[in-house]
């Protein structure tokens, strides 16, 4: 029987605001991810009906302890756990429009627009160990999209567990213990043996009850963030929805799952790569028939129409700009 596998691609048209150069997938197979801090909701583990596989969520909570700040007026950024693969960011100033740049030891660029004021929110660190930049800006003048320098920060970061970032929630990946994606994700994975056959399980399950929003793509702004709760409740959303669903369902059954944004050709998507100790990371493949795997679109499957992006795929391949 085919088992699929987890690349989420779609075409998007939706603008990140995210300037910086090309990063790509890594190759390297390492070790098994270790166990984080887990939500204290969350219950002791259960086994699969058919092996003794546990289903039951674990979610790691972001946190903002106030071990290692950096402050002004209007703005707290929280490094305390970086060596886990987040920063935590308050904004509670009174500016309409707010930035936040991170750049990785690599100089990949990374603006987030601050959509939430009053409470921290976790972004991620995807660039490993090294010396990070951080940047929030101000508008100056809204007209001519300008902005001002309010707080400017670098600091050396040594990551413990590659794994752990993606195994967090973050701003593009939201869920916590109480979130509907959490639960139906516990659902799919009762009665699996493996990792492989839960990213399996959620795969058909996304591409078989989620649509693609055309209406959505058409008219989504800058700054747009997903909401895989809403995806989850609506049926239907845009690429960026659809990997965020997978991902934040895929991280609280345990398995590190990059959320990757980049090109196939000149076509802007959003996609998943998975961790399973089977055989590592699993990037850009879906289907596997027992001896070889085949490529495939699953937000593209969903809504019938991968064959461009398949061809897209095999004359140019995969171009991973950002990683959350």
């Amino acid at each position: 029987m085919k088992k699929r596998v987890g690349s989420l691609c779609a075409v998007c048209v939706f603008l990140l605001l995210c300037t910086g150069c090309s990063q790509s997938t890594s190759s390297k197979q390492p070790e098994a991810p270790s166990a984080g801090k887990e939500n204290t909701e969350t219950q002791e583990n259960g086994s699969g009906g058919k092996g003794d596989r546990p289903w039951e969520a674990k979610v790691l909570v972001p946190e903002a302890p106030g071990g290692e700040t950096y402050e002004m007026e209007g703005v707290s950024l929280d490094v305390s756990n970086a060596s886990e693969g987040y920063v935590m960011l308050n904004y509670s100033g009174s500016n309409s429009r707010v930035k936040l740049q991170i750049v990785t030891p690599e100089g990949i660029k990374y603006t987030y627009e601050v959509t939430e004021y009053g409470k921290y929110r976790a972004y991620p660190l995807p660039g490993g160990s090294g010396t990070y930049g951080f940047t929030i800006y101000e508008v100056a003048d809204e007209e001519k999209n300008l902005f001002a320098v309010a707080m400017s920060q670098e600091i050396s970061v040594n990551i413990s567990d590659e794994f752990k970032i993606f195994l967090y929630p973050n701003c593009y990946v939201e869920f916590d213990a109480s979130s509907a994606c959490v639960r139906q994700g516990e659902e799919l994975a009762r009665g699996c043996d493996t990792d492989l056959d839960v990213v399996a399980s959620v795969y058909d399950y996304v591409t078989g009850n989620i649509v693609y929003d055309d209406a959505k793509a058409e008219t989504v702004q800058t700054g747009y963030t997903p909401d895989p709760d809403d995806t989850l409740a609506t049926g239907k959303g845009i690429c960026f929805d659809y990997a965020s669903l997978m991902s934040s369902m895929l991280r609280s059954q345990q398995i590190p799952t990059r959320l990757e944004v980049g090109y196939v050709g000149e076509l802007y998507h959003a996609w998943i790569s998975c961790y399973v100790e089977e055989i590592g990371w699993v990037d850009d493949i879906i289907e596997f028939d027992g001896s070889e795997w085949t490529m495939m679109d699953p937000t593209m499957a969903a809504s019938g129409g991968s064959k461009e992006v398949l061809r897209l795929k095999e004359e140019k391949g995969y171009i991973v700009k950002y990683t959350y």
